[in-house]
């Protein structure tokens, strides 16, 4: 049987706002045949890539199984419903007509459709590391506005370009698995450049209501010593403002500007294109300290001896399954934060992603990790950040990249054996607080 945790009562937010959950799409669609390669693909058939030795070309099987998962949005009762397009589906005879079919769905069921433009599944035949792909990317943004921009809600540009460079391009631990350090940071560049092209190609389509999925997470120093306090500003830097200070203020973080490639005055202006909101994911925070010389191990990666900065453990706290602390007042810490640095320049915000990973459908460490982070969320509010949303991550169990499918952070439990779905205890508590907030 299962049971659910009994919270005190939840604050309730402002009139209007959007609850949701998120997922991308090739962690869940599956269908690896009836679309081109992407550099995911060709990743995870390297043997040592993924964890448990597993790919994504079954997955969920959402690409067939979508009206199975409409319908579990609907019984959650979610406003809204954050989904990416596969830039190699898109590209593929008959892959807009699924993408057609499945916003067609999600109105018919009364769930906002929001889309993610590029969630790391990037075509094999492109490369960050090619300025030209920031223009191949509004080609595809063009494309994909002129055919579901009568019936989304919202758009999201791009997801996590943080992770998507550090992880891919400079630590090599995800496709397309790449071990350049700081040589990557080219990517970096690139992918803002395209999140500003794309903007300018949804406005041209007559499409508004744009944003960004950035990841973003306090960084503590690891004691006030001049060498961890330092190590830390220049995490936070890397982590955090590289991408946030040119969307919001239009220039990078003093010395990063010179290390970027072709006319970067120029580009900012583009990367600098007003955009509606800015979506933030929000996990945990870290703690960094001064370089140690030797590598370590940290949620799952080996971070190499010759970085900067060393993370190091955030002791006297519960952690997930994948070994991230929980800290929900951190989010709080984010986001004050935020409004304090960025000031008017600061459009509203969206909790694009928030979640952890726990195994078992009675999942009551899941409730009281989202009950957490729901009420720090809600104290921003009361402290003026004007937050206007929030997407659970995830709606399914899934494909969860290096790990493979070891790392559950659904609502809805997968059997990746028969593919039968079972809402979990969180998906029942999360239904209720929903109808509690209405």
């Amino acid at each position: 049987m299962i049971r659910r945790m009994v919270t005190n009562s939840m604050p309730q937010f402002p009139a209007g706002f959007l609850w949701g959950v998120s997922t991308s799409a090739h962690q869940i669609e599956g269908a690896a045949d009836a679309r081109e390669p992407s550099v995911w693909d060709v990743f995870t058939a390297e043997p040592g890539r993924v964890k448990d030795g597993s790919t994504a070309a079954v997955a969920c099987d959402s690409y067939h199984r979508y009206p199975e998962d409409v319908a579990l949005l609907a019984g959650l009762g979610v406003d809204a419903y954050r989904f990416s397009v596969s830039w190699p589906r898109v590209d593929s005879p008959g892959g807009l007509d699924f993408y057609d079919g499945l916003v067609d769905a999600l109105c018919a069921a009364g769930v906002r459709p929001v889309v993610t433009l590029f969630h790391w599944d990037l075509p094999v035949a492109l490369d960050w590391l090619e300025r030209d792909t920031a223009s191949r990317f509004a080609d595809h943004v063009s494309v994909v506005a002129e055919r579901l921009g009568d019936r989304v809600a919202k758009w999201i540009t791009l997801n996590e370009p943080a992770e998507h460079t550090l992880l891919g391009h400079a630590l090599g631990v995800h496709a397309p698995g790449r071990r350049l350090m700081f040589d990557a940071l080219p990517v970096a560049h690139h992918q803002l450049l395209a999140h500003g092209l794309a903007v300018r190609a949804l406005r041209a389509a007559g499409t508004g209501d744009i944003g960004i999925a950035n990841s973003h997470g306090p960084t503590w120093a690891a004691s006030e010593k001049p060498e961890d306090r330092q190590a830390a500003e220049f995490y936070d830097l890397l982590l955090n403002r590289l991408f946030s200070d040119p969307l919001l203020i239009g220039r990078y973080p003093e010395g990063i500007g010179e290390l970027m490639p072709g006319d970067v005055e120029a580009d900012l202006k583009v990367i600098a294109e007003p955009i509606d909101w800015y979506g933030i994911n929000y996990y945990a925070p870290t703690r960094v300290g001064a370089p140690q010389g030797a590598e370590i191990e940290f949620g799952g990666l080996s971070l190499p001896a010759e970085l900067p900065f060393t993370v190091r453990e955030i002791e006297d706290r519960p952690v997930t399954d994948f070994g991230w602390p929980v800290v929900p007042e951190a989010l709080t810490e984010l986001l004050t934060g935020f409004a304090e640095r960025y000031g008017d320049r600061l459009p509203p915000v969206l909790i694009t992603e928030n979640g952890c990973s726990y195994e078992g459908v009675d999942d009551q460490e899941r409730i009281a990790y989202l009950d957490g982070h729901i009420r720090a969320l809600h104290r921003a509010v009361e402290a003026g950040v004007d937050v206007r949303g929030y997407f659970v991550w995830s709606l399914l169990d899934n494909f969860e990249w290096a790990e493979g499918y070891a790392r559950r952070f659904g609502l809805v439990h997968t059997d990746f054996e028969t593919l039968e779905r079972t809402p979990k205890a969180s998906y029942a508590w999360l239904r209720d607080l929903l109808r509690a907030q209405r």
